[in-house]
């Protein structure tokens, strides 16, 4: 089987550039990678955000690898990349879902984005208060890729109101014989049903990243590029047996 092309799928407010690490680690041992901004991000913050327009960037990008593909995805990108695998017609090889081990359901998802609209209502939008959470809780190097796309101030309500129609069980049935990592922070407060979440795989597999928060790509850029490589060559794997 050839190398698989790893489509990677960037969080709420932050764009592709936030897998700088990522996409020069995977190059660097030959690994293809695709990582598109998200409507209403990076480049594309004038497109408005929706979730279908979230899916079909997703299949357009995975329309035009040729060959296996893992495609990863890091909080909304988690969420996104498990629903787009459940209902696209070009079924990835495998699926990395990194930092949404809980169902966007019910009173926390009100809460959440009661929270988003109050931030989104300062009169910068939330910018400084993006800017003390970054300084505070990521490495530098990874603040500098946070703010390479630009931080999307807006966006927040939008990508919520859509969270609320994906049934995370669901999706992660419709799966069935697909190979599935959750990968969480040992910090993360988004694993409260990882255990839940990992039992509705058919071929599922949890992976917890020690000393790592929500950000869990941005915070241990090392340990979950390994991961990812090994998710990589467990695809591959198979096929050279064969």
């Amino acid at each position: 089987m050839a190398t698989p092309t790893v489509l990677l799928v960037h969080g709420v407010r932050t764009s592709a550039t936030m897998w700088r690490r990522q996409v020069e680690a995977l190059t660097s041992v030959g690994v293809p990678v695709l990582a598109p901004d998200m409507p209403g991000h990076g480049t594309r913050t004038r497109t408005p955000y929706t979730l279908a327009g979230a899916l079909d960037t997703i299949d357009a990008a995975a329309a035009g690898v040729q060959g296996p593909l893992v495609v990863v995805g890091m909080s909304m990108g988690g969420y996104l990349a498990v629903h787009w695998a459940a209902h696209t017609t070009h079924r990835p090889d495998a699926v990395l879902a990194a930092s949404c081990s809980t169902q966007p359901r019910g009173p926390g998802l009100w809460a959440y984005r009661h929270v988003a609209r109050a931030v989104g209502r300062m009169p910068d939008g939330g910018a400084r208060l993006s800017d003390a959470l970054a300084r505070r809780f990521l490495p530098v190097a990874a603040q500098d890729d946070v703010a390479g796309g630009g931080m999307a101030l807006g966006v927040m309500d939008a990508v919520l109101a859509g969270m609320a129609g994906v049934d995370m069980l669901a999706d992660l049935e419709a799966l069935d014989g697909m190979p599935v990592w959750l990968v969480n922070g040992r910090w993360d407060h988004f694993r409260t049903q990882e255990r839940r979440f990992v039992r509705r795989c058919g071929n599922g597999r949890l992976v917890i990243i020690p000393r790592a928060t929500h950000l869990v790509s941005l915070v241990q850029p090392v340990a979950f590029t390994r991961v990812v490589l090994e998710l990589v060559e467990h695809v591959r794997a198979p096929a050279r047996a064969a």
